[in-house]
């Protein structure tokens, strides 16, 4: 897999800093397993903040607690990519899902492990979705859409964040297929068509509702939550 969509720079420092949502940092993590130029551009982001914080001086008479808080921190930068390598990494167990079965590991803790074992909620004629349950406020979904559907044209209040997993699709800004991931933010406007052969599966993150121009579709925004 050879992903040609990438993270925003601003969005791998956000990474880096724990600035984002845990729902981003799901999707994010999820684009991250499949895209080594994004865990080197993390790494990179990791060194450098850890720098700068290593330049940071503690007030007078502080000296040891800012010393103290120092190594805390870089200690978090230096742990956290060995942990979730290493989690990707683990073998499975004899009660895990075969490996053809699993959900990509930042995933699971909202959706379960199985693919098989997915529940999709109709949305739309060729369109189901499966909502996260609801932790820091963003949103976080599943979504299947079927081969050489059209999806309502709409832009962003705030940034939505989507990996693709399964199939494809093609809107102004390209080609989507396995791996590659959109960061769009209030700016864009857009309209997906999946592709056609097998179902488009994503995993977007959002953090306002979206906006669409089209009066049918904000008629049933509030039906669908997005």
């Amino acid at each position: 897999m050879n992903p040609r969509h990438h993270l925003d720079e601003a969005t791998v420092l956000s990474f880096a800093a724990g600035a984002l949502s845990p729902e981003m940092v799901a999707v994010a993590a999820t684009h991250m397993e499949v895209c080594g130029l994004c865990r080197e551009r993390l790494s990179g982001a990791e060194r450098i903040g850890g720098a700068l914080l290593g330049q940071q001086q503690p007030a007078v008479g502080d000296t040891a607690r800012g010393a103290r808080l120092r190594e805390a921190m870089l200690g978090l930068l230096d742990e956290e990519p060995k942990i979730e390598a290493s989690q990707a990494a683990a073998p499975a167990s004899s009660n895990d899902a075969p490996a053809a079965d699993c959900l990509p590991s930042p995933l699971q803790p909202y959706f379960g492990r199985s693919w098989r074992a997915l529940r999709w909620r109709w949305m739309a004629p060729g369109v189901h979705m499966i909502r996260a349950a609801r932790g820091s406020g963003d949103t976080l979904i599943l979504l299947k859409i079927a081969p050489g559907k059209s999806m309502p044209m709409h832009s962003h209040q705030g940034t939505e964040l989507t990996q693709i997993l399964q199939g494809a699709y093609n809107d102004a800004l390209g080609h989507f297929a396995p791996g590659d991931v959109a960061d769009l933010d209030n700016e864009i406007e857009h309209q997906p068509i999946t592709a056609p052969g097998v179902p488009c599966v994503c995993v977007a993150a959002l953090d306002a509702p979206l906006r669409f121009p089209g009066w049918l579709a904000r008629k049933l925004q509030p039906l669908v939550g997005l």
